[in-house]
């Protein structure tokens, strides 16, 4: 029997939490372990494990995987989550970047100092609301389908409706003028390997904790070089 798949990070989002919702709705079980101390990680270093002295990584298959579109790539073809074809693994891809940039913007705003947050703010909803969420409704809309691409559940799914969920944390009714997204969410919320990821006590992450922050930042020695 294969190992489980072992996801090295800190205990919270970051850019591990797409891998996480990606091997939850492939159905895949996986352990952690959660970076506490800065000793850890050059420990890591020290060893040779991180390959540009870096995380995420993820063992599974025998490597140590590091740079987040890599490891999702991975886990994404090896799970048939990929299209059936390299047309649709390049819409595929599209898509998964334009989300992973979205984001990556909700990502900072718990970082934000109180004077900026109200500006991070708008820019997140004004970015989600007229340069990236429309182009999902019309996809969706136009093809009428499930799902975004060939009509097969794929990462491009998993990973919008992952970015969706943040947006909404940021505000409740970000979807409000977007009723097929709204379908959307709801269909996908109910497929049963991400109903359970959704469900309280999974490995899902919560918002970061500003008093969580002073930990990563010792941890990567952020701010002290």
């Amino acid at each position: 029997m294969s190992r489980k798949p072992k996801l090295t990070y800190f205990n919270g989002r970051g850019r591990m939490e797409s891998v996480r919702w990606l091997l939850a709705a492939a159905g895949v079980e996986f352990e952690e372990e959660f970076l506490e101390t800065r000793e850890q990680y050059q420990k890591l270093i020290k060893d040779g494990a991180l390959l540009f002295q870096q995380v995420p990584m993820v063992e599974i298959d025998g490597m140590k995987m590091v740079q987040t579109r890599a490891i999702l790539n991975y886990i994404a073809w090896k799970h048939n989550l990929y299209g059936k074809d390299v047309k649709e693994r390049a819409l595929i891809d599209m898509y998964v970047e334009a989300t992973m940039d979205l984001n990556e913007i909700i990502m900072h705003h718990p970082l934000q100092p109180p004077e900026a947050k109200a500006k991070h703010l708008a820019t997140i909803i004004e970015k989600a609301t007229t340069r990236y969420f429309p182009v999902y409704e019309k996809a969706l809309k136009d093809h009428g389908q499930d799902f975004l691409v060939g009509n097969r559940f794929s990462r491009a799914d998993v990973q919008l409706l992952e970015t969706i969920l943040m947006a909404e944390e940021c505000k409740p009714d970000i979807l409000s003028k977007f009723p097929v997204l709204q379908a959307f969410k709801a269909r996908i919320s109910n497929i049963p390997t991400i109903k359970k990821f959704l469900q309280p006590g999974s490995q899902r992450k919560p918002p970061l904790d500003v008093k969580l922050l002073p930990k990563v930042l010792s941890i990567f020695n952020i701010g002290n070089e």
